[in-house]
């Protein structure tokens, strides 16, 4: 399939890319040399670069503001849904269906977060949280969420080792939200794209 398509190559989104993924493998190395680098994580780190750099160059990549049109910069409005008797019953099923592969994938990855820290979880309070979380969320348009094990493993290879990781982790994507948006739309997807790749390598 890549074969085929080679005549699609973007040359500007590849070579981001490629020196995306560079940086991002040798992040160590450089943070053993630039001792102020090895407080932030490495992916953090690659995609406040690459954002200031496409925000100073405008590199002809795609990114969040160009495909997305932004991040809207306030927070989402409440609203109950609309529901009937009708459509109630023919959203049990999904619902139920959903509920359970929330929680075999939220205790997956808690169970691998135990593993990498050595610790373990109670996965009662697991599936406690998950499902008030899940009972707010669409109140302000949200959808269903679980426990990701990519972002878990990014979470502890960075340092994340008590719930605080993860809070700490809501309060920067509110501030990019109610803060950052603008700056956000320079953000590339190529380098996303990157550091999606290197996390599922690792």
């Amino acid at each position: 399939a890549l074969i085929t398509h080679l005549d699609t190559l973007d040359i500007p989104t590849v070579t981001l890319s490629v020196a995306s993924i560079v940086v991002l493998l040798s992040w160590n190395r450089l943070a053993a040399r630039f001792k102020p680098l090895a407080r932030l994580p490495g992916p953090l780190g690659v995609l406040v670069v690459a954002t200031v750099a496409n925000a100073l160059f405008h590199f002809p990549v795609e990114t969040i503001g160009s495909r997305f049109n932004g991040i809207p910069q306030q927070l989402p409005g409440f609203a109950l849904p609309e529901l009937s008797l009708e459509t109630l019953g023919k959203l049990i099923s999904p619902a139920l269906t959903i509920a359970l592969l929330g929680a075999i994938e939220s205790l997956l990855s808690a169970r691998v977060a135990d593993s990498a820290i050595d610790d373990r979880h109670d996965p009662n309070q697991e599936l406690i949280a998950q499902g008030l979380a899940n009972l707010v969320a669409p109140l302000f348009g949200g959808f269903a969420a679980t426990g990701a094990i990519a972002r878990t493993a990014t979470n502890v290879r960075t340092g994340g080792r008590t719930p605080v990781a993860g809070m700490v982790h809501a309060l920067v994507l509110l501030a990019v939200v109610l803060v950052l948006a603008p700056m956000a739309r320079h953000i590339p997807l190529a380098t996303l794209s990157a550091i999606v790749v290197v996390v599922a390598v690792n």
